[in-house]
């Protein structure tokens, strides 16, 4: 297992420089990889057998096997209604006779695409972080200057600050773009938990969405009465129906049993995953909510700028965020999880009496 999933790893190294949120690489990083996961999991035949064994009489079971997982199989839904009575008038869930209706059969013909959908899932998910980096081009690392930690010559750091202090006030409102890009990168890790939502739902024919509630709900209701939702979405057990002539030249039908092991390992994987994307979906959410806060109130964002370093007076971090635009504040507050604390607290000191001089000196200039 360790050797099938140990490439992923990579996925979860610590960033020297942090250019995004913790709930945008948990999207981007941890939510690629847990799909990633399900599907090399999913993919392992070692760990989950044959996907699908069927049992007929008269033709060979590998044939039966192969045209069963290519065609589909199906259940009778009414058939789950009466699991108080498995072994005595239905063989198991789902399974009676289907007395050639069509309209009665729910055909179950995802499980062959699951890994496929799983993977083409993770690349969206990977996508936000791709265009971000793309857009951000190590703009933070450049300013940064490897100040995240503190410990150098006192020369070498003096002259690192002025750079970051000359780069500060010589692009004052020019970081505006730098910003949207990333809330807008943000903005597309929601709509992309909500697409995917939606399309999972249609995928297993509308069952996702109250898939988890259901499954939850089974641990207050005794074992004897149990209509289990995981058999019904991904049922372990399903009919086949096979045609071939016969020595007369006429139409013969057998009629398979067929032993789906690998939806043992579906209803739980996609568990986890219902659990995880309605996780990811109310973080967003208010994330998103965060944000606007954050761009429509000048002193919410003097409290984050608190908020991140306690040294750094109060006062300060007000007329900084009234005296920056919303997208330089942004790089400033990106800065402050970059910088060593004390390092921070003297670029910031140091930029107000800055910005402060140059109001000064505009003023002076009036006439």
């Amino acid at each position: 297992m360790y050797k099938l999933l140990g490439g992923l790893k990579d996925y979860f190294k610590l960033q020297e420089v942090t250019t995004d949120s913790a709930i945008f690489r948990l999207h981007n990083l941890f939510t690629t990889a847990l799909l990633l996961a399900c599907s090399l999991v999913i993919t392992a035949t070692q760990y989950v057998g044959q996907p699908i064994s069927c049992i007929v009489n008269g033709v060979p079971t590998h044939v039966v096997n192969t045209f069963c997982w290519i065609a589909s199989t199906f259940t009778m839904p009414d058939a789950f209604q009466r699991h108080l009575k498995v072994g005595v008038s239905v063989a198991h869930p789902g399974i009676s006779n289907d007395f050639n209706d069509e309209d009665a059969k729910k055909y179950y013909t995802y499980y062959q695409w699951v890994c496929f959908v799983l993977f083409f899932q993770a690349l969206a998910c990977y996508t936000p972080k791709f265009l971000w980096d793309a857009f951000e081009g190590g703009l933070l690392r450049m300013i940064v200057m490897g100040l995240n930690l503190g410990i150098c010559r006192e020369e070498e750091k003096t002259a690192k600050k002025s750079v970051i202090l000359g780069y500060l006030t010589s692009h004052l409102k020019r970081h505006k773009l730098y910003a949207i890009r990333y809330w807008g990168c943000e903005l597309l890790c929601l709509i992309n938990i909500i697409l995917q939502m939606w399309l999972m739902d249609r995928f297993f024919d509308g069952e996702f969405f109250s898939y988890g509630w259901r499954v939850m709900n089974l641990s207050d209701t005794p074992q004897e009465q149990r209509y289990d939702p995981m058999v019904y979405v991904f049922p372990r057990i399903t009919k086949c129906i096979f045609h071939k002539y016969g020595a007369s030249g006429s139409i013969q039908k057998h009629d398979a049993l067929c032993v789906l092991p690998l939806n043992i390992v579906n209803e739980k994987t996609y568990i986890f995953i219902w659990i995880w994307y309605f996780v990811m979906l109310f973080l967003l959410i208010g994330l998103l909510i965060y944000r606007i806060l954050i761009i429509s109130m000048s002193s919410f964002r003097a409290m984050i700028l608190s908020a991140k370093n306690r040294m750094i007076p109060q006062e300060v971090t007000r007329k900084i965020s009234h005296k920056l635009d919303v997208g330089d504040w942004w790089l400033i507050y990106m800065l402050s999880q970059n910088l060593d604390p004390i390092i921070y607290k003297d670029v910031l000191t140091q930029l107000l009496e800055r910005l402060e001089m140059r109001k000064n000196h505009q003023i002076d200039e009036k006439p």
